[in-house]
């Protein structure tokens, strides 16, 4: 991390209002009255509810360097508005560009992402295996997948990360003794059980905490390496969440389905599937929040580092090994 970087704190806004600018501060006016949010400490916006704003409150948030996410009434990320100007470099776009046209750099990164997702994966699955449940065949099979990750081309990478992660949800059913909550198979838009509610909401918020982070660096989040750029959507942002996916939202998952915090009523069934209702989604964004604001020791910088602080620390060595300056090593847990 840069030297004197604060980190500033996330906002999350479930009800419906008018978010605008009241002298130098940030006032969110709703039924209940008003919230004045303190503009020196706020970073980003999550925005759940339906929101009215203006130009001038666009304003002062590119001024503030503030940015703001907007999710639709079933918690589905739908866009952001950012300060981009402040932070383009058209340097770090070029190196970005090169190596993802270049098919070696390209495999070269997109490998290290499936590596550091894959043995983060296998730290949880030791560290339950630990604490009685039966985890040896899973972690056995998603540890021969590793050698295999230096594949030709990256559509056959994804397969082997879809094979490991398969194994890996499977193996929830061992870690989550609730099984209403037990997995079966994987579904999307919209889900179709509570545990892949909670893994699609979570996902999600991952995806947008990276991408807050990623607008306060250098580089361009359109351009991944593991996730192929389009035209329609981000992607450098879904590589490097598959790193911290194991580490923020599955612990998320652990820690509220066994300690029974989320029950029945915090789901409802929409559009053909199941989702999170509003009061789930608070509760899943409190432990969410916790989970970012917890600190490990860091082996190398031996001091405590937050797993937010970590993400930003992970597109610094991005950065670097696009400039040729440092090969990216994906974090991995360190206990």
């Amino acid at each position: 991390m840069k030297e004197g970087e604060i980190l500033k704190e996330r906002i999350y806004v479930f009800t419906s209002g008018e978010l605008k600018r009241e002298g130098n501060t940030l006032c969110f006016v709703s039924e209940t009255g008003k919230r004045f949010l303190p503009i020196a400490e706020t970073g980003e916006i999550y925005a759940f509810g339906e929101i009215s704003l203006n130009k001038k409150l666009l304003e002062f948030l590119s001024s503030n360097e503030i940015t703001l996410h907007f999710f639709n009434y079933y918690g589905y990320y739908i866009g952001s508005f950012y300060p981009r100007e402040h932070y383009n470099s058209g340097y770090m776009t070029l190196h970005q560009a090169e190596h993802y046209l270049n098919q070696k750099t390209r495999l070269e990164l997109a490998s290290k992402f499936v590596s550091g997702a894959i043995e983060n994966m296998i730290k949880n699955l030791k560290y339950y295996n630990s604490r009685g449940c039966d985890l040896e065949n899973p972690i056995n099979k998603m540890q021969e997948t590793q050698p295999n990750l230096q594949v030709v081309g990256v559509d056959k990478l994804m397969a082997l990360e879809g094979q490991a992660r398969e194994e890996y949800y499977t193996a929830f059913n061992q870690i989550i003794k609730n099984p209403e909550y037990h997995y079966t198979k994987r579904t999307r838009r919209p889900p179709q059980s509570r545990l892949d509610s909670l893994i699609s909401f979570g996902n999600s918020l991952l995806y947008t905490t990276v991408l807050g982070e990623i607008y306060k660096t250098h580089l361009d989040p359109r351009i991944g390496f593991l996730h192929t750029t389009n035209f329609r959507k981000f992607t450098l942002n879904l590589d490097v969440a598959e790193v911290f996916k194991p580490l923020i939202v599955d612990r998320v998952i652990f820690t509220l389905t066994n300690k029974n915090m989320l029950t029945p009523s915090n789901f409802m069934k929409e559009l053909d599937g199941v989702l999170l209702n509003e009061k789930g989604r608070k509760t899943f964004v409190e432990e969410y929040e916790k989970k970012l604001q917890t600190t490990i020791t860091h082996k190398t910088l031996k001091r405590k580092v937050s797993y937010h602080r970590l993400i930003r620390m992970e597109l610094y060595k991005i950065e670097k090994h696009l400039i040729g300056e440092q090969s990216y090593t994906p974090y991995t847990a360190e206990w």
